[in-house]
């Protein structure tokens, strides 16, 4: 019984490989740009753009289009709709900006919510899997703990061995440097709920217009993230 259980699991193994192949190292010429058409869309901007208006409207201060004095049947959300194909045969969406947590691509019914105990992600994300499923491998940077070694010694408190503290008054902290970024080969328990960073896409409208421009993406970096070689940049 177990061979055939083993057998089993690895044919669907093969066969969600051989399904997955065609999107998740797709180059990025191959990602879905989410923000096409919206993103600096001219005909939307100049009917947006508030401050190139000499008079400005109460219906167009705020995202409701409808009359704000009465509640008229036109006057309700949009419902999002979070369909997408199942896991494995979904194609990457770009990323907005540098290192972006990326969106997830596919459906997440019966994935969520996420327990730090019952996590189904990792069942095709976690660096020896993925591989073989052709899925988007968890990054090194979720695989190491960021957070500064913190101890109370003598009424101070120490960082990474720098005192920011005395007599009860912390100081700033922002600019110490990450000196020892503890590695692991397991996932790093601050990192667990994936989806606090990474959410499915709604397929709707946006309400405004994105004027959004990052700076520094290439077709490198659109899909893919070099966060942890970066994690000290900016801090002296």
């Amino acid at each position: 019984m177990t061979k055939v259980l083993k057998a089993i699991a690895f044919s669907s193994l093969v066969a969600s490989s051989a399904i997955y192949a065609a999107s998740a190292e797709a180059p990025a010429a191959k990602l879905i740009d989410i923000n096409k058409g919206v993103q600096n869309a001219p005909e939307r901007m100049s009917k947006e753009d508030l401050g190139n208006k000499k008079e400005v409207t109460e219906e167009a201060l705020g995202l409701r289009k409808t009359n704000l004095y009465e509640e008229s049947k036109d006057t309700e959300g949009v419902m999002a709709d979070y369909s997408r194909p199942a896991p494995g045969q979904s194609t990457r969406f770009a990323r907005a900006y540098v290192n972006a947590p990326p969106m997830i691509p596919h459906s997440v019914d019966g994935l969520l919510p996420i327990k730090q105990n019952n996590n189904s992600c990792l069942g095709c994300h976690m660096p020896e899997v993925a591989a073989a499923v052709k899925a988007t491998p968890i990054p090194k940077s979720h695989f190491t703990n960021y957070r500064p070694t913190t101890v109370y010694k003598d009424g101070e408190l120490v960082k990474e061995g720098q005192t920011v503290g005395t007599n009860g008054k912390i100081g700033n902290t922002s600019d110490i440097v990450i000196a020892k970024a503890k590695k692991s080969d397991k996932l790093y328990q601050g990192r667990f709920n994936c989806s606090q960073c990474h959410a499915p896409q709604a397929k709707i409208d946006t309400v405004v217009g994105n004027t959004f421009q990052p700076d520094g993406m290439n077709d490198k970096n659109i899909g893919s993230s070099n966060l942890v070689d970066v994690m000290n940049q900016g801090v002296k």
